[in-house]
Formats: C-alpha cells, sequence, structure tokens
C-alpha cells in the first residue's frame, strides 16, 4: 500500500482522483467525508476492508484511526502490491518502532505545497546539480519577496489574507480530531509565535513565555502542528565518523569541535508564516530580522520538496557549533557525502560568509563535496575549492549538469 500524506490542500485528493481515473492505475475512490462510509468503518473496520474490491483509494483516512490496523491485516493475508492508496492531512502513522516493522509493506510519500519549479513548470534539479558540482549560471529574481508571501498552497498564488485565516480554521478541527484538548483557543496565538520565530532553534521555555501558554501545553500543542504537517524540524547534523560525548543541548566530537543538538523550527509555508505575522511587501523589506528569517524558511522548504524526487535522495540537516559558526542547511545522501547551503539575504558576498561551511568541510573532510551561499543578487562566483555563491532563483532553474 501506498501512504500519500501532507498539510490539506496541497493538492493530494486531485492528485488520487487523476491516478485513479488513469487506464493504467484505476481504481475505486472512496472517502471518508462520506458519513455511509466512516460508519460503516467505525462499525466494523476489518469487515468494511474485507468488503473492498482493490485497488481502492481511500481519502481522509485519519478520520478512522482503527482503518490501518484493519488494512495492515488484510495486507498480511493477501501481499500483493497496489492494492491501498491511502490519503491523509494528519499523520496517521503508529510509533516508529511499528512503523519500523511496516517498512515492507507500506510506501510513504509527503505531498508539500507547490514547489517554484511547480508553480512555473520547469524541472528542477539543483540538489542533484549541488552534489555533481555542474551548477548552471542564474540570474537574479526580481519578484523574491512576492514569492515568500505568496508561498506555494495552489489555492494562494493570488494570495489573499482570507483563504489562509479559513485554513488555519480548517486545520483547528483536524487538530481537535486528534486531540482531546477542546480549547485551543490559543494555538492561532502559538502559530503565529512559530512564524515569528521561524530559524530559530526549537526553544519550548522561549515559545511558552512568548505566548503566555504553559511549557507542557505547548508541547502538545507543538506535536498537533506537526502532526498536521503545519510545523517543521530540521535536525542537527552529526559528525557520524566521529565519536561523540553528550552534553545536554550540545555534542563534543572527538577532535574537540562542539556542536549544537538542537534542531531548527520552520514553518511548512512562508506564505501561511507571512499571513500569521500580517506581513506585506512593505513591511518584510523594512524588518531585515525577518526577512532574513523568512527567506532562510523559503529555502529551507523548497530543499525539502526537491528530496522528494532528488536522484541523490538526501536528508535534510543544520549544522552550528557552540563557537557560532553554522551553515543553515546541510544535506546528506545515503551514503554519507554531504553538502552545504548558507542563506543570505543580501545581494553581495564576501569570504566571511563562509565560515561555517569551511568548518563545516574541516569536520566532514572528504565527505564534503560541495559548499554555497545562497544570496539575493544576481551573480555567481566561485570562493575557493568547491566553494562558490549563487542566487536563490538557482534553486527553481534547471541545471544541465545535474543528474
Amino acid at each position: 500500500m501506498v501512504l500519500l500524506h501532507g498539510a490539506r490542500q496541497t493538492g493530494k485528493t486531485t492528485l488520487a482522483k487523476h491516478i485513479a481515473q488513469t487506464a493504467a492505475h484505476r481504481a475505486q475512490y472512496l472517502t471518508l467525508n462520506d458519513a455511509s462510509v466512516l460508519d460503516a468503518i467505525r462499525t466494523d473496520p476489518v469487515a468494511f476492508v474485507g468488503r473492498l474490491q482493490s485497488p481502492v483509494v481511500l481519502d481522509d483516512v485519519q478520520r478512522a484511526p482503527d482503518l490501518l490496523p484493519a488494512i495492515l491485516a488484510e495486507v498480511d493475508r493477501h501481499p500483493s502490491p497496489g492494492r491501498f492508496l491511502l490519503i491523509g492531512s494528519t499523520n496517521v502513522l503508529p510509533p516508529p518502532q511499528i512503523s519500523e516493522s511496516l517498512a515492507d509493506r507500506i510506501e510513504i510519500l509527503t505531498l508539500h505545497p507547490l514547489s517554484q519549479g511547480e508553480i512555473e513548470s520547469v524541472p528542477e534539479n539543483f540538489i542533484d546539480a549541488l552534489f555533481a558540482d555542474t551548477l548552471s549560471p542564474a540570474g537574479g529574481c526580481d519578484d523574491l519577496i512576492a514569492r515568500i508571501l505568496r508561498g506555494g498552497y495552489p489555492s494562494a498564488l493570488d494570495p489573499e489574507r482570507a483563504w489562509f485565516d479559513s485554513y488555519v480554521t480548517t486545520v483547528l478541527g483536524d487538530i481537535r480530531g486528534l486531540s482531546d484538548i477542546d480549547a485551543l483557543s490559543s494555538l492561532p496565538r502559538l502559530l503565529a509565535l512559530i512564524a515569528a520565530r521561524t530559524a530559530g532553534l526549537l526553544n519550548f521555555m522561549d515559545l511558552a513565555r512568548g505566548s503566555g501558554i504553559p511549557q507542557t501545553t505547548v508541547k502538545r500543542y507543538f506535536a498537533l502542528l506537526e502532526a498536521t504537517f503545519l510545523a517543521r524540524l530540521v535536525p542537527a547534523w552529526e559528525n557520524k565518523t566521529e565519536p561523540s560525548l553528550s552534553q545536554g543541548v550540545v555534542e563534543k566530537t572527538k577532535s574537540g569541535q562542539r556542536l549544537i543538538k538542537a534542531p531548527k523550527l520552520y514553518l511548512n509555508d512562508t506564505g501561511l508564516a507571512a499571513s500569521r505575522l500580517g506581513l506585506d511587501e512593505e513591511r518584510l523589506e523594512r524588518d531585515a530580522g525577518l526577512k532574513a528569517a523568512l527567506l532562510e524558511n523559503f529555502v529551507g522548504m523548497e530543499l525539502e520538496k526537491q528530496a522528494g524526487w532528488s536522484q541523490a535522495n538526501p536528508k535534510l540537516f543544520h549544522f552550528r557549533t557552540a563557537g557560532g559558526q553554522k551553515v543553515d542547511f546541510v544535506l546528506e545522501n545515503p551514503v554519507g557525502d554531504i553538502v552545504g547551503i548558507e542563506v543570505k539575504a543580501g545581494a553581495t558576498v564576501d569570504d566571511r560568509d563562509f565560515s561555517g561551511l569551511r568548518a563545516l568541510a574541516a569536520l566532514a573532510g572528504r565527505r564534503f563535496l560541495n559548499g554555497v551561499v545562497l544570496h539575493t543578487g544576481s551573480t555567481r562566483d566561485a570562493f575557493g575549492q568547491r566553494l562558490h555563491a549563487a542566487p536563490v532563483s538557482a534553486l527553481w532553474q534547471s541545471h544541465a549538469g545535474g543528474v
């Protein structure tokens, strides 16, 4: 079976219906928004699954938590591929120790808001070109701020703040279905605070203090925002070739380098973040701190989207030392090779902007393939072996030398 999940309004149902209507993958489509379907599942999920004529698409599966175990039991009895396509707007997977046992029975795919290349109908291979050191020259981007404010939700490509307001209200309804918590009136306030803290290290104490919500409640609410794919954590990169000594939020490597272990915090879409903060182009241009943070969030989510189809198949991390050297994003492929991406909100780059990438390269050694500083200007320049600067727009351009 295949589980296609992701935030609401990213196009999961549209994609699933398209697949179910093609000759090669024709399938029955059922949605748990249909009261009769939902009642049948809640009455007897095993009997409901037993009556299905596969292949079948089941949409909004998060509305019936007992459905997935029943499907797993059916798959165990009749292990034939391609029987079930499940669609969910919240994370319906069981705990990691259980989900690991499902590896040979389920393929899990996440559908994000549209990437910039998808919006422009341009094939994107920035990640593969970076791993292969074949980035093509790229020009600048005159509408970068507009792109950040717009985000990638298909329904919000013509930004209207009212759409995001109704969207958040809908997601709150999903969250009520996940949790026994009735009073969620303070959750939108927490969402706005996360938008203001985006690209920073996760600090529950700071979020509790800033929102006026008890820390235990903040942690519960944050887990719900993760489950509905609105909040995204990027973990700290670890040098797996060196033993480390854990020291709370700091990891000390054998070579003596002290690395911050805390994850960084992002929202899944900068359009959503900007709407929660009431931003427009004038205010974002005027507030240098917010501009830098939202630009980093924007780049991070573009990398997350492209990683889903990259031949390099990397995982996304960040790198920061206790001494303040940092790399905003580290991409590591399955064999341990890495590339680093630093994001700068200015149009000019100098040698000092590469200090974090050089620290990462020194620690990773031969595993470090490439490092790039993405900036808001229009030129690409080399800054030594395996280090260069490129415009942010290189992210959504097609690079002929990419894998």
